[in-house]
């Protein structure tokens, strides 16, 4: 699985811890399924090797039929011995659909029983009953070709989650926190510096007092008025007035 680029940011940590919780939980569940399926798969193999040897052991029957069935080869007992229609059903293991053998139907057949030797019906029986359990075999070949595929997909997604998945979620999430602690530590030693910039600037400043300015003397002496000038009257006869009053 190619190495996907990590995100070292707070919603990708967040996205990745999602994840992880989810495949935390259905790893179990994939697991359980895992177990489920071995044990079918094991029952079904079992009971395959079984059904062989049972159609071996009619094999073996059937053999002991090869003179009469040589002499009598007009009488078409292989053919009457072909199923016309196989029964199946449909069950579900572990969430896998499998066909299950219910009936082996042969067509009827018709022959003279004054022609044909006696011991036809039992040659033909026997070779019906192998049919069948020929059958049985390729019914119970398919159960475990089906349960092991379904197998096999369940094994690759446990590896993927345990082995792929999993790890690197968690990689992932380590090296967001740690991305994000070093960016806290830093914003962290920032502030402690400019705190320490300010109390500088707050001690070295020299303080502000308010004082209060002289005013200014006047450069030029004041001239003394003339007697005679009309600003004089008006000053004698408005202190006159006032005398008055």
């Amino acid at each position: 699985m190619p190495q996907k680029k990590i995100k070292l940011t707070r919603p990708e940590l967040k996205r990745y811890r999602d994840a992880l919780a989810r495949y935390e939980r259905y790893l179990p569940t994939l697991k359980l399924k895992q177990q489920q399926l071995q044990l079918m798969v094991r029952a079904v193999i079992e009971q395959r090797r079984e059904a062989e040897q049972a159609r071996q052991e009619m094999d073996a029957v059937i053999r002991r039929y090869e003179r009469l069935l040589a002499d009598w080869a007009g009488v078409p007992l292989e053919q009457w011995a072909q199923p016309a229609e196989i029964r199946t059903s449909q069950t579900n293991v572990a969430g896998v659909r499998i066909p299950v053998l219910e009936e082996v139907i042969f067509p009827p057949v018709q022959y003279s029983l004054f022609a044909t030797p006696p011991w036809v019906d039992q040659v033909l029986a026997d070779l019906r009953e192998r049919t069948r359990r020929q059958v049985n075999v390729d019914i119970l070949r398919e159960q475990e070709r089906l349960i092991q595929r379904e197998l096999t997909k369940i094994i690759q997604r446990v590896n993927l989650f345990e082995k792929v998945m999993i790890p690197f979620a968690k990689e992932a999430i380590r090296r967001i926190r740690i991305r994000l602690g070093d960016l806290m530590t830093e914003a962290v030693g920032r502030a402690k510096m400019a705190k320490k910039k300010l109390s500088a600037a707050y001690a070295t400043a020299p303080g502000e007092t308010d004082t209060i300015q002289p005013l200014a003397e006047s450069a030029e002496p004041l001239e003394p008025m003339d007697p005679s000038s009309p600003g004089i009257d008006l000053l004698e006869d408005s202190f006159g007035q006032e005398d008055r009053l």
